[in-house]
């Protein structure tokens, strides 16, 4: 079967997106998931986004990590939203569903603000810390973060004892400002450090400013710059948080599944 898709990308994160509001797609067979995402035999990618409808939402995100395994993933969700758009699904604003609940999102040009879910709690754990952000995320400050081995001390992580057995996201921080973070992650599902993780750097942000009545955090990634903005909930956790980026269209084609 041959399917048109197009590759969209948000900070350095790069997804291949499918209009799949007919269903033709089997998302129970996740082999062609691996090969479109395939950097040497496919069309590559971080992940595979499949848009589907949903009786009570403006669409439903379906996505892919591109191992075949699914989360929730911010920077995917933004660029969901302007594939959405350029399908006339959507204008400025949008909710929609996801695999952790439904989500609200601006769209202005190529920015999309997307409105994440309420986090309850911020673990402390010997120094580090843990957020989960609809994707489970391990958190370490760093001193020379440009320079740190990520890919070695975050494969550690995510297959340490403590992860078993579905692992964890793992996000290296140095604080440049009391405003301003710069992060890089090694992705579980991608198994390798990506350009920018877009729940990755919410959960930094979080983590980093959590003592903070409200914050709005400028975020340095490999593949450009982010901001999250959040405030403390009156019953303890954090409300309206926000992941703001841009999200862009490369380029679109056609290939046999």
């Amino acid at each position: 079967m041959k399917i048109s898709f197009y590759k969209y990308q948000g900070t350095g994160n790069d997804f291949v997106m499918i209009d799949d509001r007919d269903e033709v797609l089997d998302l129970t067979d996740i082999s062609w998931v691996r090969r479109l995402c395939d950097r040497k035999f496919g069309i590559g990618a971080d992940g595979l986004i499949a848009i589907r409808n949903h009786e009570n939402y403006d669409f439903e995100m379906v996505y892919f990590n591109s191992d075949g395994s699914q989360s929730m993933c911010g920077n995917g969700a933004r660029c969901a939203v302007a594939f959405s758009g350029q399908l006339g699904i959507v204008s400025d604003k949008t909710n929609f569903l996801a695999i952790d609940g439904p989500h609200e999102a601006l769209l202005s040009d190529s920015i999309v603000e997307l409105k994440m879910g309420d986090v309850s709690t911020i673990d402390v754990l010997e120094g580090d810390f843990f957020v989960n952000t609809g994707s489970p995320h391990h958190i370490r400050m760093v001193e020379e973060v440009s320079s740190y081995p990520v890919f070695e001390q975050g494969k550690a992580v995510r297959y340490s004892d403590q992860y078993q057995p579905a692992g964890t996201n793992v996000n290296f921080i140095q604080k440049q400002s009391e405003e301003r973070i710069f992060v890089r992650t090694y992705e579980r599902g991608v198994e390798n450090e990506t350009l920018s993780c877009g729940t990755g750097v919410t959960a930094a942000a979080l983590a980093f400013a959590a003592d903070r009545e409200a914050a709005t955090i400028q975020i340095q990634t490999l593949g450009g710059e982010l901001a999250v903005r959040f405030e403390k909930a009156p019953g303890g956790g954090y409300q309206n948080i926000w992941l703001i980026g841009p999200a862009e269209r490369v380029f679109s084609g056609e290939m046999e599944i």
